[in-house]
């Protein structure tokens, strides 16, 4: 057995690293980012437009209904544009997920040394490679579902199918917050929440002037549910119980090797809602129904979460604390519970 340590090898990993282009954390980062930016750009387009509405009804240049009917335009439009421009950005999300799972994006590593070692006439020489210095901070893709619940009181509302469901798919980075203590970690990202629900007996959502109710829709219904997603900003205060190890005479902190507890919340904003039915018409043909829209779902959200985990598997519950509606199904707010991955 033949034993040979090239350090000089550490700065070809590198090289290499940079010319096969992004990780997945960079580029599941920067498609966050996009994301953010084409919401907050689209927002900021329609506090101006709505300004100088705003402004041409003060000079008494229009009435109050042209301002509402610009207003609604206006709001209509940049809604749209939010949908369009975030649905790319979702497509290269859910690609390079797939990407991940397919193994086609290898994990990355910093690594200061490498030992590589090879037996004289084994075909399967093998290379090892140990980092020196262990990262405070690391980033895990979060995919999370479950069943949804418009709940009040501590009782379920009402006229919906147990089958409402979310799913939510994510960006995170965990810090180790003590130098020498693996206890504690801070965890906050970036995450897309999709939120259905489900009415039953044939109904569905109309909206009504400020007021959204469920109407009876005439006809056997295959499928009637209401999306709304949330753009939200989570954080987490982490008590990973993985045990540390030597690595040498240095200390090596792993983390989701153990049992995980995570207790936080989440804040951030709605930037689409779609209504979507599946019926057969008079002809027997299958129709499907898209409306996308305002069904004055709050625009803001704000809530609490928390998880129990082994390793990247847990269970996951998060809590509304803001009303789902306005106007609308008062006292009721969203309570989701199901199954979270964290990815490395």
């Amino acid at each position: 057995m033949i034993k040979v340590t090239f350090y000089v090898m550490a700065f070809l990993c590198l090289a290499v690293n940079k010319l096969s282009g992004q990780t997945f954390s960079q580029k599941a980062t920067e498609i966050s980012n996009n994301i953010e930016t084409i919401t907050k750009q689209e927002k900021d387009s329609l506090k101006i437009e709505v300004d100088a509405v705003n402004l041409l009804l003060d000079k008494n240049e229009i009435t109050a209904a042209e301002a509402d009917k610009r207003k609604k335009e206006y709001a209509e439009k940049r809604a749209k544009n939010i949908e369009t421009r975030v649905g790319v950005e979702e497509q290269k999300l859910a690609d390079l997920v797939r990407d991940k799972v397919d193994g086609k994006i290898q994990a990355e590593k910093k690594v200061k040394g490498f030992r590589i070692t090879y037996s004289d006439g084994d075909k399967n020489d093998t290379i090892k490679a140990r980092s020196q210095r262990q990262r405070r901070t690391t980033s895990q893709f979060v995919y999370a579902l479950g069943v949804n619940r418009l709940v009040k009181d501590g009782a379920s509302a009402d006229g919906f199918k147990w089958r409402s469901d979310f799913y939510e798919v994510g960006l995170t980075w965990n810090t180790r917050l003590a130098k020498n203590n693996n206890l504690l970690h801070a965890k906050y990202g970036l995450s897309l929440q999709y939120n259905n629900l489900r009415p039953d007996n044939n109904r569905y959502f109309v909206k009504e002037g400020n007021q959204t109710v469920l109407a009876d829709f005439g006809r056997n219904l295959d499928v009637a549910r209401l999306r709304y997603v949330n753009l939200v900003v989570p954080a987490h205060l982490e008590f990973d119980f993985s045990k540390k190890r030597m690595n040498g005479d240095k200390v090596d902190f792993r983390t989701h090797e153990s049992f995980r507890i995570g207790l936080g919340g989440y804040a951030g904003f709605n930037v689409k809602e779609k209504q979507i039915l599946k019926y057969k018409n008079d002809e027997g043909n299958n129709v499907k129904q898209k409306t996308k829209g305002d069904y004055n779902v709050n625009d803001f959200v704000y809530g609490v979460s928390a998880y129990v985990s082994y390793r990247a598997v847990g269970v996951y519950a998060k809590y509304d604390l803001q009303e789902t509606f306005t106007h609308s199904f008062s006292g009721y707010n969203n309570f989701s519970l199901g199954m979270r991955f964290d990815i490395n």
